[in-house]
Order: structure tokens, then C-alpha cells, then sequence
């Protein structure tokens, strides 16, 4: 007890880096999204014809993105998702650069009764990695 007194900011900084290392778990049970990683992901686009969309900006999609994905911006994808409606039945794999954003506009999808929606998980940094291809522009 004597070390934790004497030592709270320590003990304080290591319980807020517990709770920022298992936040994302946490936040993929709240938001009931299911994560594919890119070997997934991938099995989605080719056998399920799943309609990727990049919630990055409109910057960071041109700096590079996912073959055919088109660009809904995280902070839109309420109020887009009419856009998105042809493919409500079939599954939606949401990309940013490294799977956070796409958690939190995945729940936004699911609220609005997409039934199959994916987060990338690790994002394009993860896609970029396994060496998959990239489109510019």
C-alpha cells in the first residue's frame, strides 16, 4: 500500500494503458461488428461480392485504397447510408487506416439495418502490408 501511495502517478498511468491497450476489444463487443482481417476480407470480395467502402477523407482515399472501393467519410456514413442501400442484404467491408474508424461507422451501419457489415481489421495498414493491390486516385 506504502508503494502505491507514494507512486500514484505511476500506478495511475499504467491502469490508463491497460484500458487503452483493451479498448478496441471492448469496443467491438459493444458495437457487435464482426472484424475480417484481409485474407477475410478478401474471401468477401471475391466469393461474396461484398461492396467495400473506405470511411477514410477524401484525401487519404486518393492517397491510395482498395480496388473498386468507393469513399463514404467516417463522420457521413448516417447520413449516406441511402447510398448504400442496393447492398443491405450482402456484406459491406468498411476500410481506414487502421480499423478504428471503420468499428465506429460499422456500428453506425448495423443501427441502420445493414446486416452483414465488416471492419477491416488493421485497416489499409494492414492491406498494404500483406501486400495486396492499392488504387490511387
Amino acid at each position: 500500500m506504502e508503494f502505491v501511495q507514494k507512486n500514484i502517478w505511476l500506478v495511475l498511468i499504467a491502469i490508463v494503458s491497460g484500458i487503452m491497450f483493451i479498448w478496441p476489444s471492448i469496443a467491438r463487443r459493444i458495437s457487435q461488428t464482426s472484424e475480417a482481417n484481409v485474407a477475410e476480407a478478401v474471401q468477401l470480395i471475391n466469393r461474396q461480392d461484398a461492396q467495400v467502402v473506405d470511411v477514410r477523407g477524401e484525401g487519404e482515399f486518393r492517397n491510395g485504397h482498395v480496388p473498386s472501393a468507393r469513399n463514404i467519410p467516417a463522420e457521413q456514413i448516417g447520413e449516406r447510408a441511402k447510398e448504400l442501400e442496393k447492398f443491405k442484404n450482402k456484406p459491406i467491408v468498411l476500410v481506414c487506416a487502421s480499423g478504428n474508424r471503420s468499428l465506429s461507422a460499422a456500428g453506425a451501419l448495423k443501427k441502420a439495418g445493414f446486416a452483414q457489415v465488416y471492419s477491416l481489421g488493421g485497416g489499409m495498414n494492414a492491406w498494404q502490408q500483406a501486400g495486396m493491390p492499392v488504387q490511387k486516385g
